[in-house]
């Protein structure tokens, strides 16, 4: 199988070598071959790497305060990211794999979303394994009639159906985005549904281990919500297989793995990550959100590798800002040095974004999550996850072409996994999804140019180079006041020929006239299109390489460089 790096680029001439600084292309070039697929990181890891330790005072305090300081003592030059093939995706692997546009996804799949077993709610009794570890909320490890195991989790105290139906709707999202997530499921159970087992045990306020009784779990499931009828609602997480190694380090690589090796600050799946969450309002991210298993290979059960999973998302689509009564959430870290400073600059008296904040909706299930907001300033609870701050506009880029995919079937689909017994509240979450899907892909639409699914198609006279903006097919600008500037060259940054200006054409697709290809080798050509619109500051600009396939010698798409 071919390397990432192979086909990423393959070669960087700047000057002196095969274009000058002073080129209308920049030295980035690209080998004549496939772009990469599905990235070799499932090799045999034979011994299990060592789980990571996390001591969670000294994570915050690290990645709030004393990180921010020593990293930027360090004046860390930024780069681009890694992980990208030579079309500007990013390749299946361990950590992400491309499903919604790739293939084609039901509503029902997405309503489904990870599952392999299924919900454990018609497979009653549930047998307590233990209490749930970590964290301070009850929950409980079970296990269904079926012998499927499984992590029960509630809504908390006041808040009915907003912590479990978020974490369903949250969790089918980001899987078929291309995240690896837990199987969850909303379900109905009633308290003798729950039996113990011989050897339950639970950790008492000092975290020491004690026996489960029944007078001890009566006394933990009156800390729950119980519905009207005396059903007890919760979410049932299914256990993944494989041994867990503890969450990804914001930063390096984990040593012991000899696959992991793009640093994490650097993944653009992990970077990209930052848009789709502002979508979903997302704020709780940090290491024990994250879990990596080590894991038997299905196609090979003596090989193992470790695969990166995201969990626990029930604090997301505006519920952290309601359930901690904070309205800064999502606009301010929870300790946010600039915006201390500026408010004690300015006295308190400008106005701060989150001051105007709409009340959260008086809708069952829902929390303060509003259809607009800023893509650009929005923020997770604390600082410390590196790749979110690294993220560039072309990793954000990336994943609202990925967002917008998303239909409003599709949308209703994941919707409807979270059980919410109030039809408004569905139909609100489903309206609010779009608007902020719109509002994120719009604002990083204008920050890169918004062009894709570039193909070269023979004409009299040629080829045309043809391609879709993103833009005018979501109607987030005006055909109208679109304009596209195509200029081709050769390997060597030369011109070929002259500037062609170019009118959108029908249904966001346009076409170039016959281009020139570049004389000799393999005819290595570079396509530039520049797109014009009013509401773009300058124009934005996308180089499309060019070579002809070694086989048929048929020009054809081999890289694509954003600037």
């Amino acid at each position: 199988m071919q390397t990432l790096a192979r086909s990423c680029l393959a070669l960087a001439m700047f000057a002196g070598g095969c274009a000058s600084s002073t080129s209308a292309v920049p030295g980035v070039r690209f080998a004549n071959q496939p772009p990469v697929t599905k990235v070799d990181d499932r090799r045999d890891v034979r011994v299990a790497p060592a789980p990571r330790e996390l001591v969670h005072s000294l994570y915050h305090f690290d990645g709030s305060f004393l990180r921010l300081m020593t990293r930027a003592l360090e004046l860390p030059r930024h780069q681009r990211a890694r992980g990208v093939n030579a079309l500007d995706e990013v390749p299946d692997s361990t950590w992400f794999t491309n499903r919604i546009g790739v293939r084609t996804l039901t509503p029902d799949e997405i309503r489904r979303g990870p599952a392999t077993v299924g919900s454990p709610e018609p497979y009653v009794p549930w047998k307590i394994k233990s209490g749930k570890d970590g964290g301070i909320s009850v929950g409980f490890v079970i296990v269904d009639a079926r012998g499927e195991k499984f992590l029960l989790k509630f809504d908390a105290l006041g808040f009915p159906e907003t912590e479990t139906a978020t974490d369903a709707i949250v969790g089918r999202l980001l899987w078929a985005f291309g995240f690896n997530v837990p199987e969850d499921h909303v379900v109905y159970f009633r308290p003798g549904d729950l039996v113990i087992g011989p050897d339950a045990t639970f950790k008492d306020e000092l975290g020491k281990k004690r026996p489960m009784t029944r007078e001890e779990l009566a006394k933990k499931l009156a800390l729950v919500q119980v519905e009207p009828d005396g059903r007890i609602r919760g979410l049932a997480s299914r256990m993944l297989d494989g041994k867990p190694l503890g969450g990804h380090a914001a930063e390096g690589v984990r040593g012991d793995d000899p696959n992991d090796r793009i640093p994490h600050e650097l993944r653009r799946d992990l970077r990209g990550a930052r848009a789709v969450f502002s979508w979903l309002d997302h704020l709780d991210v940090k290491e024990d959100n994250s879990l990596d298993m080590w894991v038997a290979d299905p196609e090979r059960p003596a090989h193992h590798y470790v695969k990166h999973y995201w969990l626990d998302f029930g604090k997301s689509l505006g519920f952290m800002a309601t359930w901690s009564s904070d309205p800064r959430r999502g606009h301010e870290y929870y300790v946010d040095w600039p915006d201390m400073l500026g408010a004690f600059a300015t006295g308190g008296l400008e106005d701060r974004s989150w001051e105007h904040r709409a009340p959260t909706p008086e809708l069952r299930g829902v929390g303060r999550y509003e259809a607009s907001y800023d893509p650009g300033t929005w923020k997770p609870l604390t600082p410390v996850y590196v790749p979110f701050r690294e993220a560039d506009r072309f990793d954000q880029f990336w994943a609202s072409k990925i967002l917008l995919r998303f239909t409003r079937p599709q949308l209703r689909a994941a919707v409807e996994a979270g059980r919410l017994g109030d039809p408004r509240a569905a139909a609100f979450l489903v309206e609010t999804l779009v608007a902020r899907q719109r509002v994120t892909a719009s604002y990083w639409f204008q920050r890169v140019n918004p062009l894709d699914r570039f193909e070269l198609v023979a004409t009299v006279g040629g080829h045309a180079l043809c391609f879709d903006d993103l833009a005018l097919e979501h109607r987030l600008a005006s055909s109208t006041t679109t304009r596209y500037a195509v200029a081709a060259y050769d390997a060597r940054g030369r011109a070929l020929g002259e500037l062609a200006q170019l009118r959108p054409g029908s249904r966001a697709r346009s076409c170039t006239g016959p281009l020139p290809i570049a004389d000799g080798g393999d005819g290595y050509t570079m396509i530039r299109i520049a797109t014009a619109r009013p509401e773009l500051a300058s124009a934005l600009t996308t180089i499309i390489h060019v070579a002809r396939d070694p086989s048929s010698r048929q020009p054809r798409v081999i890289g694509i460089w954003r600037q």
